[in-house]
This record gives structure tokens, C-alpha cells and sequence, in this order.
């Protein structure tokens, strides 16, 4: 069984400071591989599909989920829909079994009206310069909040998912010198170039 509270201390230095998403992905995310059955990943062996968009608040929760599966955006199995949502589908690929979990709204509102969120983070102040009387609460609840009031887990049901193998083919750009996948290069008179130089 995957415990949140082990990760919790290398996920805030992961991530560079004390919030309440970060935890809230661990949460999710070691939920997500007990619930499946699955051991965190070195290699691509779980995807994990989120609805986050960009540009919005509690986007930390990336991170948790990435430090606590091992899905990350070097390894390529980790992946953004753009939805805006705070859900997590977690795939394990030799089977396509997965699991979606979602934070209830209950508590992702308990945490935006905190002041955490009206009186720094809504104001502008980096998270980084939230005082700890104000942060660590927030943090405790969300690692102490049992399961079944901090989010909600589906059953397991089966994913259909393509991934594209990782390309292993790259060129020197004739323009720029740069190394680039060749998947990503184009055609520019008679010149093999990167995106880039292509214009």
C-alpha cells in the first residue's frame, strides 16, 4: 500500500513549497495505485491522464501526482487534457486497467476559501511568502481528511488509450545547428530543418 504522508516531505521539496494541492495529488494519486493495485512507476509501466488545463489556480496538484506514481512529463507518460478539472485517470498499461479519482468539490471549496486563498494567493503573494500559521493547516487537513470526504474513486474499468512509442530519431537542423526528433523536422527548399527555422 502506497501512504501519501511517506512522500510528503520530498513532494514540497520537489515542488518548491507548502500548498494544498501538491498533498491533495499525493492523496489522489497513492489512492489511485492502492485502488488498482499498482506500485509506483521508474519506468512507464501506469499513465496517468489529467483534466488539468493552464493557468489556473491549484495546478500544484501536478506535481503531487507526478512524485507519488512516478508519471512524469520527461517520461512522457503523463498527460494534460486541458479540461480544467481536478480529475486524475490512472492507466496501467499492460492491462488498461484504470481508476479516475477527483477531489470533491467540498473540499477543493473548504481550501479556495481559506485564507491561503483570499488573503495571499487571490492577492498576488507567492505561495513561497504565505506564512506557516496560515499554510500548515491547510496542508494537515488535507493529509488527515479521510478518503471518502477528500475525493471520489470510480471503480476500475477498463481504458482504451494509443500511445505513440518514444521517437529515437533525431537530425542536426541545416539551419540553426540544433539537435531535433525527426519527427518534428521539415522540409525547407532543399534543406532539412527544425520547426523553427522552417518559420
Amino acid at each position: 500500500m502506497t501512504n501519501a504522508n511517506d512522500w510528503l516531505e520530498f513532494g514540497q521539496k520537489f515542488h518548491g513549497h507548502k500548498c494544498p494541492a501538491m498533498p491533495m495529488g499525493l492523496r489522489v494519486g497513492a489512492a489511485a495505485m492502492n485502488k488498482l493495485g499498482v506500485e509506483r512507476t521508474g519506468d512507464g509501466d501506469i499513465i496517468a491522464i489529467l483534466d488539468l488545463g493552464e493557468d489556473h489556480c491549484a495546478t500544484c496538484y501536478a506535481d503531487g501526482i507526478q512524485v507519488i506514481t512516478g508519471c512524469t512529463y520527461g517520461k512522457g507518460n503523463i498527460k494534460k487534457t486541458h479540461k480544467g478539472k481536478w480529475a486524475v485517470t490512472l492507466v496501467e498499461k499492460k492491462t488498461h486497467r484504470a481508476v479516475r479519482i477527483t477531489p470533491t468539490a467540498t473540499a477543493m471549496m473548504a481550501n479556495k476559501q481559506s485564507p491561503f486563498f483570499t488573503e495571499y494567493r487571490g492577492k498576488g503573494v507567492p505561495a513561497t511568502k504565505v506564512p506557516s500559521e496560515v499554510v500548515e493547516p491547510l496542508v494537515n487537513r488535507v493529509m488527515t481528511l479521510p478518503d471518502k470526504e477528500l475525493f471520489n474513486i470510480s471503480d476500475v474499468f477498463v481504458c482504451d488509450f494509443e500511445e505513440k512509442p518514444h521517437s529515437f530519431n533525431g537530425f542536426v537542423c541545416e539551419e540553426c545547428g540544433e539537435m531535433t526528433v525527426m519527427e518534428y523536422g521539415r522540409i525547407k527548399g532543399d534543406k532539412k530543418v527544425c520547426i523553427d527555422c522552417a518559420g
